[in-house]
């Protein structure tokens, strides 16, 4: 509720106090006003979010995931109080410990640092191209790839060209030097740093991208050429190196009552849910699907 309405509503109910005050019996309506107990106060759920990160986050409550945090709040009758904090290293010691957070939205499930909620969607890492390139490229055994640069996202410094998974896939078939890296962190004074790797690929910087899905279905409409997006199959390189990947809620550890109800929202919400990340052309797959198809 912005100020000036707030301040309006206080002035309207201040009047009607004055006024029913100046009549002829003045002490009834203040007997009755004392019996009135004050609202309680509304739930709050605090939630820690990076405040740059489309498609999943921003302090504008762009992204999907505060689409979704708000879906829950709603249901839970809660209002949604942000930590905002890039994410980095440390990022849920410092959410759950110090900023006293009770939720992070898009957690892998079954993560170590956190209770996780049943799977909202599941998604994959996908090949991002240009469509005027014609490379229909879906698997890492394409040997189109051996004369190309792939970029690749990495936890360090942009020269770096390892990370998780596809700088393992790519390097266990020698194509560690076909490798452009990225960093996933990029410069944070730029809005939503990871999208560069998506703009490289539209520019001709670099001819395909192993990009997280999520990521690659928001920016790649978002270009001024078309890109293809294709999921990453199969689904587990062998012999065991997955590319999707079910997200959950992650809930503070201890807190059995909120993951419950946070379980609840998500079961009573899955269409609503579902439509929010086909609005940022998130890509899908089942669990036992092993994804070839383009997403549109």
């Amino acid at each position: 509720m912005c100020s000036r309405f707030r301040d309006g509503i206080w002035a309207i109910a201040l009047t009607l106090l004055v006024c029913g005050c100046a009549g002829s019996d003045q002490r009834r309506p203040v007997a009755a006003q004392a019996n009135v107990e004050a609202p309680a106060p509304r739930r709050v759920l605090r939630i820690a979010a990076d405040p740059n990160n489309l498609p999943f986050s921003n302090e504008n409550l762009e992204g999907f995931e505060n689409k979704i945090a708000k879906v829950i709040a709603a249901d839970l009758g809660a209002d949604v109080e942000y930590v905002w904090r890039a994410q980095r290293r440390g990022f849920f010691r410092h959410a759950f410990k110090e900023d006293g957070c009770e939720l992070v939205l898009g957690v892998p499930a079954h993560f170590d640092m956190a209770a996780t909620t049943s799977p909202y969607y599941r998604s994959t890492y996908v090949f991002v191209y240009r469509a005027d390139r014609g490379l229909k490229i879906a698997s890492f055994d394409d040997p189109k790839l051996r004369e190309l640069k792939i970029g690749i996202h990495g936890m360090g410094d942009a020269d770096e060209g390892s990370g998780p998974p596809a700088g393992f896939a790519l390097a266990r078939r020698g194509l560690q030097n076909n490798v452009v890296g990225f960093s996933i962190y990029g410069d944070y004074r730029q809005p939503n740093p990871p999208a560069r790797i998506i703009e490289a690929v539209a520019k001709g910087e670099i001819d395909v991208a192993v990009v997280w899905g999520p990521l690659a279905g928001y920016f790649a409409r978002r270009q001024a050429v078309p890109l293809e997006v294709v999921p990453v199959s199969p689904a587990i390189d062998p012999p065991g190196l997955p590319f999707a990947f079910d997200i959950s809620v992650g809930v503070k550890k201890g807190d059995k009552q909120l993951k419950e109800e946070v379980d609840g929202v998500l079961a009573r919400h899955r269409r609503e849910i579902g439509k929010i990340l086909d609005e940022y052309g998130v890509p899908r797959v089942l669990a036992a699907e092993a994804p070839s198809a383009t997403v549109e």
